[in-house]
């Protein structure tokens, strides 16, 4: 998939130097002819035919450049978005969170003080935390405290 985007860019990028090359050869072709010219009617038409189109070749070249490295750009990202998240899962398909070992089993609930939630002991939320403290009973049940959704305590305490 990567390469069949890839080749539709590349003559962007390619379409984008040829003009850019092209544009600027007019400029120096259209420069070189009004140099050599003294009265103004005569450089009118090194003006018209070859700075001027040149000038617009040159814009040309820059706008296929930048929507080239834009398209690459893209590509890239859409690859690393495949590679993150489109990729086939290791696990058998069926097994979910429930199939998995839990994250906290301890019977132990503690809490932060001045916190919203309230966790098991070996929750890694609250494991390094030496401010934490033993669940208030009278927070939980007047519901001031949530249970924790990574280790869920609610589940076993119900």
């Amino acid at each position: 998939m990567r390469t069949s985007r890839l080749r539709t860019v590349h003559p962007v990028l390619w379409a984008g130097w040829a003009a850019l090359a092209a544009g600027a050869v007019l400029c120096v072709v259209g420069w070189y002819g009004v140099s050599g010219e003294r009265y103004a009617e005569r450089q009118l038409p090194y003006l018209a035919s070859c700075t001027i189109p040149g000038a617009a070749l040159i814009v040309a070249g820059a706008v296929l450049l930048a929507r080239g490295r834009g398209s690459i750009a893209a590509t890239r990202v859409e690859d690393l978005y495949h590679l993150l998240v489109a990729a086939e899962p290791d696990e058998p398909e069926g097994t979910g969170r429930a199939a998995l070992a839990p994250l906290a089993v301890s019977g132990d609930l503690l809490m932060v003080p001045g916190g919203t939630l309230w966790h098991r002991a070996d929750c890694p939320l609250v494991a390094a935390k030496a401010e934490a403290v033993p669940v208030d009973s009278k927070l939980v049940a007047s519901g001031e405290l949530d249970p924790c959704p990574i280790c869920e305590p609610a589940a076993e305490t119900d």
